[in-house]
Protein backbone atom coordinates (compact mmCIF):
# COMPACT_ATOMS: atom_id res chain seq x y z
CA UNK A 1 0.00 0.00 0.00
CA UNK A 2 1.11 3.60 -0.52
CA UNK A 3 2.01 5.63 2.03
CA UNK A 4 -1.42 7.69 2.75
CA UNK A 5 -3.49 4.69 2.56
CA UNK A 6 -1.25 3.46 4.96
CA UNK A 7 -0.99 6.08 7.90
CA UNK A 8 -3.59 4.29 9.80
CA UNK A 9 -3.16 0.96 8.93
CA UNK A 10 0.77 0.74 9.90
CA UNK A 11 1.39 2.38 12.94
CA UNK A 12 -2.00 1.75 14.64
CA UNK A 13 -1.98 -2.35 13.72
CA UNK A 14 1.83 -2.13 15.47
CA UNK A 15 0.10 -0.85 18.71
CA UNK A 16 -1.05 -3.77 21.36
CA UNK A 17 -2.64 -3.15 25.15
CA UNK A 18 -6.15 -1.54 25.77
CA UNK A 19 -8.19 -1.98 28.67
CA UNK A 20 -10.69 -3.94 29.74
CA UNK A 21 -14.45 -2.39 30.07
CA UNK A 22 -16.40 -3.71 32.96
CA UNK A 23 -19.14 -5.33 31.36
CA UNK A 24 -22.31 -7.34 32.54
CA UNK A 25 -24.44 -9.25 30.37
CA UNK A 26 -27.80 -7.96 29.03
CA UNK A 27 -28.51 -9.00 25.79
CA UNK A 28 -25.05 -8.56 24.64
CA UNK A 29 -24.55 -4.85 25.57
CA UNK A 30 -21.33 -4.11 27.16
CA UNK A 31 -21.27 -0.63 28.70
CA UNK A 32 -19.67 1.30 31.27
CA UNK A 33 -19.72 4.55 32.63
CA UNK A 34 -22.23 6.73 34.12
CA UNK A 35 -23.91 10.01 32.65
CA UNK A 36 -25.02 12.94 34.58
CA UNK A 37 -28.73 12.92 33.51
CA UNK A 38 -29.40 9.12 32.37
CA UNK A 39 -33.22 8.76 32.37
CA UNK A 40 -34.11 6.08 34.44
CA UNK A 41 -36.36 3.80 32.29
CA UNK A 42 -38.33 0.57 32.49
CA UNK A 43 -38.80 -1.83 29.97
CA UNK A 44 -40.65 -5.20 30.69
CA UNK A 45 -40.34 -7.91 28.76
CA UNK A 46 -43.19 -7.83 26.08
CA UNK A 47 -46.07 -10.35 25.96
CA UNK A 48 -45.06 -12.91 23.39
CA UNK A 49 -41.26 -12.52 24.06
CA UNK A 50 -40.68 -16.34 24.90
CA UNK A 51 -42.19 -17.30 21.69
CA UNK A 52 -40.63 -15.25 19.27
CA UNK A 53 -37.44 -15.67 17.52
CA UNK A 54 -36.15 -11.94 18.65
CA UNK A 55 -36.91 -10.74 22.17
CA UNK A 56 -38.29 -7.61 21.33
CA UNK A 57 -37.87 -6.15 24.73
CA UNK A 58 -34.07 -7.08 25.26
CA UNK A 59 -33.30 -5.65 22.08
CA UNK A 60 -35.17 -2.10 22.78
CA UNK A 61 -33.74 -2.09 26.70
CA UNK A 62 -30.19 -2.52 24.73
CA UNK A 63 -30.55 0.48 22.14
CA UNK A 64 -31.53 2.74 24.87
CA UNK A 65 -29.00 1.40 27.35
CA UNK A 66 -26.57 1.54 24.45
CA UNK A 67 -27.21 5.17 23.68
CA UNK A 68 -25.69 6.39 27.13
CA UNK A 69 -29.27 8.64 27.79
CA UNK A 70 -30.83 5.97 29.69
CA UNK A 71 -30.42 4.18 32.75
CA UNK A 72 -32.91 0.40 32.73
CA UNK A 73 -34.80 -0.07 35.81
CA UNK A 74 -35.41 -3.64 36.47
CA UNK A 75 -39.38 -4.97 34.76
CA UNK A 76 -38.21 -8.87 34.55
CA UNK A 77 -41.03 -11.05 35.95
CA UNK A 78 -44.19 -8.67 35.45
CA UNK A 79 -46.94 -9.20 33.13
CA UNK A 80 -47.77 -6.54 31.12
CA UNK A 81 -48.63 -5.34 27.39
CA UNK A 82 -50.20 -2.34 25.67
CA UNK A 83 -53.86 -2.66 26.60
CA UNK A 84 -53.18 -3.01 30.01
CA UNK A 85 -53.95 0.23 32.89
CA UNK A 86 -50.53 -0.08 34.59
CA UNK A 87 -50.07 1.26 38.57
CA UNK A 88 -47.64 3.17 38.23
CA UNK A 89 -47.12 3.38 42.13
CA UNK A 90 -44.50 0.54 42.17
CA UNK A 91 -42.26 2.18 39.12
CA UNK A 92 -42.11 5.32 40.88
CA UNK A 93 -40.82 3.39 43.78
CA UNK A 94 -38.23 2.29 41.87
CA UNK A 95 -37.33 5.53 40.68
CA UNK A 96 -38.65 5.07 37.37
CA UNK A 97 -39.44 8.15 35.02
CA UNK A 98 -40.60 5.83 32.00
CA UNK A 99 -42.26 2.61 31.35
CA UNK A 100 -41.91 0.67 28.15
CA UNK A 101 -44.86 -2.10 27.87
CA UNK A 102 -45.98 -4.20 24.96
CA UNK A 103 -46.25 -7.46 22.88
CA UNK A 104 -45.53 -9.67 19.55
CA UNK A 105 -47.84 -11.42 18.37
CA UNK A 106 -47.32 -14.26 14.95
CA UNK A 107 -50.25 -13.94 12.44
CA UNK A 108 -52.02 -16.67 10.66
CA UNK A 109 -49.80 -15.49 7.53
CA UNK A 110 -46.24 -16.23 9.66
CA UNK A 111 -45.75 -12.40 10.05
CA UNK A 112 -45.48 -10.83 13.87
CA UNK A 113 -47.70 -7.98 14.92
CA UNK A 114 -45.29 -6.08 17.24
CA UNK A 115 -47.14 -3.55 19.70
CA UNK A 116 -45.66 -0.97 22.33
CA UNK A 117 -47.10 1.67 24.78
CA UNK A 118 -45.14 4.12 26.55
CA UNK A 119 -46.26 5.86 30.24
CA UNK A 120 -44.82 8.54 31.64
CA UNK A 121 -44.43 7.12 35.05
CA UNK A 122 -43.98 10.67 37.14
CA UNK A 123 -46.75 12.33 35.68
CA UNK A 124 -48.88 9.28 35.43
CA UNK A 125 -49.48 10.04 31.29
CA UNK A 126 -49.97 7.84 28.36
CA UNK A 127 -47.65 8.97 25.91
CA UNK A 128 -48.92 6.82 23.03
CA UNK A 129 -48.02 3.65 21.38
CA UNK A 130 -47.14 1.91 17.67
CA UNK A 131 -47.62 -1.32 16.00
CA UNK A 132 -45.48 -2.78 13.29
CA UNK A 133 -46.83 -5.58 11.15
CA UNK A 134 -43.28 -7.22 10.06
CA UNK A 135 -41.96 -10.45 8.29
CA UNK A 136 -40.11 -12.80 10.85
CA UNK A 137 -36.82 -11.64 9.30
CA UNK A 138 -37.94 -7.86 10.14
CA UNK A 139 -38.53 -7.93 13.70
CA UNK A 140 -35.09 -6.79 14.67
CA UNK A 141 -35.57 -4.18 12.78
CA UNK A 142 -39.30 -3.45 14.10
CA UNK A 143 -37.47 -3.38 17.61
CA UNK A 144 -35.36 -1.11 16.83
CA UNK A 145 -38.06 1.42 15.68
CA UNK A 146 -39.54 1.13 18.47
CA UNK A 147 -36.54 2.28 19.53
CA UNK A 148 -36.28 4.93 17.61
CA UNK A 149 -39.54 6.31 18.49
CA UNK A 150 -39.23 5.98 22.40
CA UNK A 151 -35.71 8.10 22.64
CA UNK A 152 -37.01 10.52 20.35
CA UNK A 153 -40.67 11.04 22.10
CA UNK A 154 -38.12 11.47 25.65
CA UNK A 155 -35.35 13.12 24.55
CA UNK A 156 -36.62 15.46 21.13
CA UNK A 157 -33.51 14.04 19.35
CA UNK A 158 -34.06 11.59 16.40
CA UNK A 159 -32.69 7.92 17.20
CA UNK A 160 -30.39 5.90 15.61
CA UNK A 161 -31.21 2.68 16.81
CA UNK A 162 -32.81 1.29 12.97
CA UNK A 163 -29.58 2.63 10.93
CA UNK A 164 -26.79 0.64 9.60
CA UNK A 165 -23.06 0.03 10.21
CA UNK A 166 -20.22 -1.08 8.00
CA UNK A 167 -16.64 -2.16 8.57
CA UNK A 168 -14.03 -4.75 7.44
CA UNK A 169 -12.81 -7.28 9.03
CA UNK A 170 -9.49 -9.70 8.36
CA UNK A 171 -9.52 -13.05 9.31
CA UNK A 172 -6.32 -15.15 8.35
CA UNK A 173 -5.41 -14.20 4.82
CA UNK A 174 -9.95 -13.28 4.43
CA UNK A 175 -11.28 -9.71 4.36
CA UNK A 176 -14.63 -8.78 4.53
CA UNK A 177 -16.42 -5.92 4.27
CA UNK A 178 -19.79 -6.37 6.55
CA UNK A 179 -23.18 -4.29 7.05
CA UNK A 180 -24.65 -4.80 10.41
CA UNK A 181 -27.20 -2.75 12.38
CA UNK A 182 -26.30 0.07 13.97
CA UNK A 183 -26.12 -2.08 17.10
CA UNK A 184 -23.48 -4.39 15.35
CA UNK A 185 -26.03 -7.76 15.17
CA UNK A 186 -27.35 -9.03 12.22
CA UNK A 187 -24.14 -8.48 10.29
CA UNK A 188 -24.28 -9.24 6.64
CA UNK A 189 -21.13 -9.83 4.06
CA UNK A 190 -21.40 -7.28 1.45
CA UNK A 191 -17.57 -8.29 0.09
CA UNK A 192 -15.18 -11.15 0.87
CA UNK A 193 -12.04 -11.04 -0.62
CA UNK A 194 -8.40 -12.31 -0.44
CA UNK A 195 -6.68 -8.71 -1.12
CA UNK A 196 -7.60 -5.49 1.36
CA UNK A 197 -10.49 -4.13 1.85
CA UNK A 198 -10.38 -0.69 3.10
CA UNK A 199 -11.87 3.24 3.33
CA UNK A 200 -16.21 2.27 3.65
CA UNK A 201 -18.14 5.38 2.99
CA UNK A 202 -21.50 5.53 3.19
CA UNK A 203 -23.87 7.48 0.87
CA UNK A 204 -26.27 10.06 2.11
CA UNK A 205 -29.31 7.95 1.02
CA UNK A 206 -28.39 4.44 2.63
CA UNK A 207 -28.27 2.44 -0.18
CA UNK A 208 -24.63 2.50 -1.70
CA UNK A 209 -20.92 2.05 -0.23
CA UNK A 210 -18.13 3.31 -1.46
CA UNK A 211 -14.81 1.59 -0.77
CA UNK A 212 -11.15 0.54 -1.69
CA UNK A 213 -10.30 -2.70 -3.13
CA UNK A 214 -6.89 -4.44 -3.89
CA UNK A 215 -8.39 -6.94 -5.72
CA UNK A 216 -6.47 -5.74 -8.94
CA UNK A 217 -3.09 -5.73 -6.74
CA UNK A 218 -3.24 -2.04 -6.44
CA UNK A 219 -6.05 0.64 -4.28
CA UNK A 220 -9.11 0.92 -6.84
CA UNK A 221 -12.55 2.83 -5.99
CA UNK A 222 -15.91 0.77 -6.16
CA UNK A 223 -19.48 2.12 -5.92
CA UNK A 224 -21.73 -1.13 -4.33
CA UNK A 225 -25.19 -1.20 -4.02
CA UNK A 226 -25.70 -2.28 -0.57
CA UNK A 227 -29.21 -4.42 -1.64
CA UNK A 228 -28.47 -5.84 -4.58
CA UNK A 229 -24.72 -6.18 -4.53
CA UNK A 230 -24.11 -4.90 -7.84
CA UNK A 231 -20.86 -2.57 -8.05
CA UNK A 232 -19.31 -0.12 -10.31
CA UNK A 233 -15.67 0.81 -10.84
CA UNK A 234 -15.51 4.45 -9.94
CA UNK A 235 -11.18 5.53 -10.02
CA UNK A 236 -8.66 3.47 -11.43
CA UNK A 237 -6.53 5.71 -12.49
CA UNK A 238 -2.51 5.21 -12.62
CA UNK A 239 -1.48 4.66 -9.19
CA UNK A 240 -2.93 5.03 -6.31
CA UNK A 241 -7.14 5.40 -5.60
CA UNK A 242 -8.23 5.85 -2.14
CA UNK A 243 -9.62 7.49 0.36
CA UNK A 244 -13.61 8.28 -0.80
CA UNK A 245 -15.98 10.32 0.63
CA UNK A 246 -19.37 11.37 -0.46
CA UNK A 247 -20.33 14.74 -1.05
CA UNK A 248 -23.84 15.13 0.86
CA UNK A 249 -26.02 15.82 -2.34
CA UNK A 250 -24.50 12.45 -3.85
CA UNK A 251 -24.00 13.74 -7.03
CA UNK A 252 -19.93 13.42 -6.26
CA UNK A 253 -17.09 11.52 -4.17
CA UNK A 254 -13.97 13.60 -3.08
CA UNK A 255 -11.13 10.40 -3.20
CA UNK A 256 -7.22 11.11 -3.04
CA UNK A 257 -5.25 9.94 -5.96
CA UNK A 258 -1.76 9.71 -7.46
CA UNK A 259 -2.17 10.12 -10.97
CA UNK A 260 0.05 13.30 -11.46
CA UNK A 261 2.53 12.65 -8.63
CA UNK A 262 2.04 12.57 -5.10
CA UNK A 263 -1.37 11.94 -3.01
CA UNK A 264 -3.52 14.51 -3.78
CA UNK A 265 -7.11 15.50 -3.17
CA UNK A 266 -10.52 15.16 -6.22
CA UNK A 267 -13.35 15.15 -6.73
CA UNK A 268 -15.19 12.46 -9.02
CA UNK A 269 -18.44 12.47 -10.73
CA UNK A 270 -20.43 9.50 -8.78
CA UNK A 271 -20.96 7.91 -12.14
CA UNK A 272 -17.13 8.09 -12.92
CA UNK A 273 -15.44 10.46 -15.52
CA UNK A 274 -12.60 13.11 -15.59
CA UNK A 275 -11.37 14.01 -11.78
CA UNK A 276 -11.03 17.42 -10.86
CA UNK A 277 -8.07 18.06 -8.84
CA UNK A 278 -8.55 20.53 -5.50
CA UNK A 279 -4.98 20.35 -3.92
CA UNK A 280 -2.13 21.34 -5.09
CA UNK A 281 0.68 20.57 -1.99
CA UNK A 282 4.31 18.79 -2.11
CA UNK A 283 2.82 17.13 0.95
CA UNK A 284 0.08 14.27 1.28
CA UNK A 285 -3.01 15.51 1.15
CA UNK A 286 -5.88 12.44 2.35
CA UNK A 287 -8.43 11.73 4.51
CA UNK A 288 -11.07 13.82 2.40
CA UNK A 289 -14.25 14.51 4.38
CA UNK A 290 -17.62 16.51 3.55
CA UNK A 291 -19.09 18.54 6.37
CA UNK A 292 -22.69 17.93 6.56
CA UNK A 293 -23.55 21.06 4.89
CA UNK A 294 -21.32 20.01 2.21
CA UNK A 295 -19.49 23.88 1.77
CA UNK A 296 -16.06 22.63 3.04
CA UNK A 297 -13.92 19.30 3.30
CA UNK A 298 -11.57 18.30 6.11
CA UNK A 299 -8.72 16.34 5.05
CA UNK A 300 -5.57 15.53 6.37
CA UNK A 301 -1.99 17.10 5.27
CA UNK A 302 1.30 16.41 6.01
CA UNK A 303 2.38 20.10 4.29
CA UNK A 304 3.31 21.32 7.51
CA UNK A 305 5.65 18.55 8.40
CA UNK A 306 3.58 16.00 10.36
CA UNK A 307 -0.12 14.51 9.46
CA UNK A 308 -2.58 17.75 10.83
CA UNK A 309 -6.49 18.36 10.08
CA UNK A 310 -6.90 21.20 7.48
CA UNK A 311 -10.39 22.68 6.03
CA UNK A 312 -11.10 24.13 2.64
CA UNK A 313 -13.81 24.91 0.61
CA UNK A 314 -15.46 21.98 -0.88
CA UNK A 315 -14.97 23.57 -4.64
CA UNK A 316 -11.25 23.75 -3.97
CA UNK A 317 -9.07 26.47 -2.40
CA UNK A 318 -6.79 27.58 0.20
CA UNK A 319 -6.77 25.12 3.08
CA UNK A 320 -6.96 26.49 6.91
CA UNK A 321 -4.98 24.09 9.60
CA UNK A 322 -7.95 23.18 12.06
CA UNK A 323 -5.78 20.61 14.59
CA UNK A 324 -2.84 22.35 16.58
CA UNK A 325 -2.24 20.23 20.07
CA UNK A 326 -0.25 16.93 19.02
CA UNK A 327 2.11 16.07 16.39
CA UNK A 328 -0.08 13.54 14.73
CA UNK A 329 -3.82 13.91 13.84
CA UNK A 330 -5.53 12.23 11.66
CA UNK A 331 -8.95 10.51 10.29
CA UNK A 332 -11.55 13.79 11.14
CA UNK A 333 -14.86 12.74 11.86
CA UNK A 334 -17.15 16.69 11.78
CA UNK A 335 -20.40 16.09 13.47
CA UNK A 336 -23.86 16.22 11.38
CA UNK A 337 -24.62 19.84 13.45
CA UNK A 338 -21.23 20.90 12.24
CA UNK A 339 -20.22 21.84 15.75
CA UNK A 340 -17.56 19.21 16.86
CA UNK A 341 -15.07 17.42 15.18
CA UNK A 342 -13.64 14.23 16.29
CA UNK A 343 -10.22 12.82 15.02
CA UNK A 344 -7.26 10.48 16.29
CA UNK A 345 -4.57 11.93 18.17
CA UNK A 346 -0.91 10.26 18.84
CA UNK A 347 -0.08 11.13 22.13
CA UNK A 348 2.98 9.85 23.66
CA UNK A 349 2.45 6.69 21.07
CA UNK A 350 -0.96 6.12 21.81
CA UNK A 351 -3.61 7.04 19.19
CA UNK A 352 -6.77 8.32 20.67
CA UNK A 353 -9.87 9.50 20.25
CA UNK A 354 -10.63 13.34 20.47
CA UNK A 355 -13.10 15.63 20.15
CA UNK A 356 -13.10 19.45 19.33
CA UNK A 357 -15.45 22.20 19.80
CA UNK A 358 -14.86 23.91 16.63
CA UNK A 359 -16.03 27.08 17.40
CA UNK A 360 -13.57 27.68 20.64
CA UNK A 361 -10.63 24.83 19.31
CA UNK A 362 -10.74 23.40 21.95
CA UNK A 363 -10.00 19.32 22.27
CA UNK A 364 -10.27 16.54 24.66
CA UNK A 365 -9.33 12.88 24.63
CA UNK A 366 -12.41 11.01 25.61
CA UNK A 367 -11.09 7.56 25.32
CA UNK A 368 -8.77 5.57 27.80
CA UNK A 369 -7.91 2.88 25.28
CA UNK A 370 -4.30 3.32 22.99
CA UNK A 371 -5.02 2.19 19.29
CA UNK A 372 -8.08 3.98 18.66
CA UNK A 373 -9.33 4.27 15.15
CA UNK A 374 -11.57 5.58 12.19
CA UNK A 375 -14.15 7.82 14.44
CA UNK A 376 -17.70 7.98 12.60
CA UNK A 377 -20.67 10.19 14.19
CA UNK A 378 -24.14 8.73 14.11
CA UNK A 379 -26.18 10.55 11.98
CA UNK A 380 -27.94 12.58 15.16
CA UNK A 381 -24.56 13.77 16.31
CA UNK A 382 -25.31 12.47 20.10
CA UNK A 383 -22.81 8.98 19.61
CA UNK A 384 -19.38 8.14 17.91
CA UNK A 385 -17.83 4.85 16.80
CA UNK A 386 -15.04 3.67 16.16
CA UNK A 387 -12.56 1.09 16.14
CA UNK A 388 -9.72 0.16 18.87
CA UNK A 389 -8.15 -2.55 20.99
CA UNK A 390 -9.79 -4.01 24.32
CA UNK A 391 -8.58 -7.29 25.77
CA UNK A 392 -5.74 -7.81 22.75
CA UNK A 393 -8.60 -8.23 20.15
CA UNK A 394 -9.85 -5.31 17.98
CA UNK A 395 -13.33 -4.23 18.71
CA UNK A 396 -15.83 -2.10 17.49
CA UNK A 397 -16.87 0.48 20.38
CA UNK A 398 -19.14 3.27 20.80
CA UNK A 399 -18.87 6.45 23.05
CA UNK A 400 -20.79 9.71 24.00
CA UNK A 401 -19.30 13.09 23.00
CA UNK A 402 -18.35 13.45 26.71
CA UNK A 403 -16.37 9.76 26.57
CA UNK A 404 -18.43 9.49 29.91
CA UNK A 405 -20.23 6.52 28.50
CA UNK A 406 -18.87 3.83 26.35
CA UNK A 407 -20.29 0.54 24.67
CA UNK A 408 -18.71 -2.55 22.94
CA UNK A 409 -20.16 -3.77 19.82
CA UNK A 410 -20.41 -7.30 19.10
CA UNK A 411 -19.09 -7.50 15.51
CA UNK A 412 -18.11 -10.27 13.26
CA UNK A 413 -14.51 -12.46 14.24
CA UNK A 414 -11.38 -11.29 13.04
CA UNK A 415 -9.25 -7.91 13.66
CA UNK A 416 -12.16 -5.21 12.73
CA UNK A 417 -11.56 -2.03 11.39
CA UNK A 418 -12.43 1.05 9.95
CA UNK A 419 -16.13 0.94 10.54
CA UNK A 420 -18.52 3.76 9.17
CA UNK A 421 -21.90 4.66 10.71
CA UNK A 422 -24.75 5.08 7.70
CA UNK A 423 -27.31 7.80 7.25
CA UNK A 424 -31.00 7.90 8.40
CA UNK A 425 -33.03 5.90 6.73
CA UNK A 426 -33.13 2.18 5.65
Amino acid sequence: MNRDATWRRREVAALLGGFALPAWAQFRVEVSGVGANQMPIAIVPFRGDAEAPQKIGAIVQADLERSGQFRPIDGAGVALDETSRPDLSPWRQKTADSLVVGSVTRLADGRYDVRYRLWDVVRGQDLGGQSFVVAAGDLRLAAHRVSDLIYERLTGDKGVFSTRIAYVTKAGERYNLWVADADGENAQSALASPEPIISPAWAANGQQLAYVSFESRKPVVYVHEVASGRRRLLANFRGSNSAPAWAPDGRSLAVTLTRDGGSQLYTIDANGGEPKRLTQSAGIDTEPVYAADGRSIYFVSDRGGAPQVYRMPATGGEPQRVTFNGSYNISPAPSPDGKMLAYISRINGAFKLHVMDLASGTAQAVTETTADESPSFAPNGKLIMYATRQGGAEALMTTTLDGRIRARLPGRGGDIREPDWGPFGR
